[in-house]
């Protein structure tokens, strides 16, 4: 397990390296294809958490971000690949946007609570973003986040004794009101994925 601590360090240092070089890519941003067009809020995807966050160690719920609409990921930070990316990325997103990244509330909610303790998922998050809430718990609070968002986690036992998570790769994009407006998928194309921050942005302007 230590040695796959290390490799998975290791990534998310080679991941926050290339930042400089995906900030530099042109993003198409004056007009948006259809799909990145938010739509009517969706009250079936969404509830109650009471949550942990991973900087301050106060637990908080899903009042506590009512203030601005909220770009949700759930991941773990022992995956492998699909998490660093889609924290890089939305990392990128968030500097893009430049002071209108101020309206969202960006959060990882993790889904290992197990390995992933308050003091190391705020280092994990950290090297991505120091805008990114991480948010961890019980694992009895985490199933809740769980069930009302709809994701998909479930563990997977590996041969050597540890373990991985199978999980949801999409962000949710929840409105003020803690209500689905969008989903940006995984390595969708930045053509599509930052005009759909943008305008969650301007919801909370």
């Amino acid at each position: 397990m230590r040695g796959l601590r290390y490799a998975l360090w290791g990534l998310v240092g080679f991941v926050v390296i290339g930042m400089g070089a995906f900030a530099t890519l042109s993003f198409i941003r004056s007009q948006a294809p259809d799909q990145s067009a938010l739509y009517e809020g969706v009250d079936t995807v969404g509830g109650p958490f009471t949550l942990v966050r991973s900087d301050t160690g106060e637990t908080v719920s899903e009042t506590d971000f009512a203030d601005k609409p909220m770009a949700i990921f759930f991941g773990f930070t022992y995956c492998p690949d699909v998490c660093p990316t889609t924290l890089f990325e939305l990392a990128t997103y968030l500097e893009r946007l430049g002071p209108l990244a101020d309206n969202i509330h960006p959060i990882m909610v993790t889904v290992d609570p197990e390995r992933d303790t308050p003091e190391f998922l705020e280092q994990y998050v950290a090297a991505f973003s120091d805008d990114i809430i991480g948010l961890t718990g019980s694992r009895e609070a985490i199933d809740e986040a769980i069930a009302n968002y709809r994701v998909y986690a479930r563990r997977v036992e590996l041969d050597d004794g540890d373990y991985t998570m199978d999980h949801t790769a999409s962000i949710f994009l929840m409105n003020t009101e803690n209500q689905l407006v969008g989903t940006i998928a995984y390595q969708e194309s930045p053509e599509t994925a930052l005009p759909k921050l943008e305008r969650l942005a301007r919801l909370g302007s």
